[in-house]
């Protein structure tokens, strides 16, 4: 739906792990497996420009296109939050774990609490897709496995609400040091 406006723009810059990487000294990464609803992709990209993240990773196959849906959801965050596409999320992983960047895989099911870390140097937060979570090569190439605490009679978050509350904590546990 138009409101009788016209505006004609670049394409998104073409960013490389590496462009994602000099970002990361400023906040954490975010990289997502196979998250394919461009509704929740929209809303991390929100909550990544909030809390200061340094950028988003996805794989080019098997997540949310970085269309209108997409930008319309995110509120302005995709023009803001660095976004690089990848090839092959493991070994995406397995270069930002030699590149000094700690890796922390979002699993329900870990003993370790992702209020535990501390949040220094460069980290990058890995999540799932909603239902299946993180694949299992993924999972093993994480350099953790932490939870987010919970309480209640649910275990489980939205994965855009599991974002919000990871970078949360990220940027409190930031100001802290």
């Amino acid at each position: 739906m138009h409101q009788g406006v016209l505006l004609e723009t670049e394409p998104l810059p073409d960013l490389s792990l590496q462009d994602l990487l000099e970002q990361a000294d400023n906040g954490p990464l975010l990289v997502l497996d196979q998250v394919t609803d461009p509704h929740n992709v929209g809303a991390i990209l929100r909550s990544a420009a909030v809390f200061g993240a340094g950028g988003l990773v996805m794989t080019r196959r098997h997540s949310a296109p970085l269309d209108g849906t997409l930008a319309k959801s995110a509120s302005g965050a995709l023009e803001l939050v660095p976004v690089a596409l990848v090839q092959n999320l493991a070994r995406t992983i397995d270069e930002l774990n030699e590149q000094g960047c700690l890796t922390l895989g979002l699993e329900g099911t870990s003993d370790a609490n992702i209020e535990d870390e501390t949040f220094a140097g460069r980290v990058a937060l890995v999540l799932g897709a909603e239902g299946k979570g993180l694949r299992e090569l993924t999972r093993q190439s994480c350099e953790r496995l932490v939870k987010i605490s919970t309480s209640g009679p649910i275990a489980s978050l939205n994965v855009s609400n599991a974002a919000a509350i990871a970078l949360h904590h990220a940027a409190w546990k930031r100001s802290q040091s």
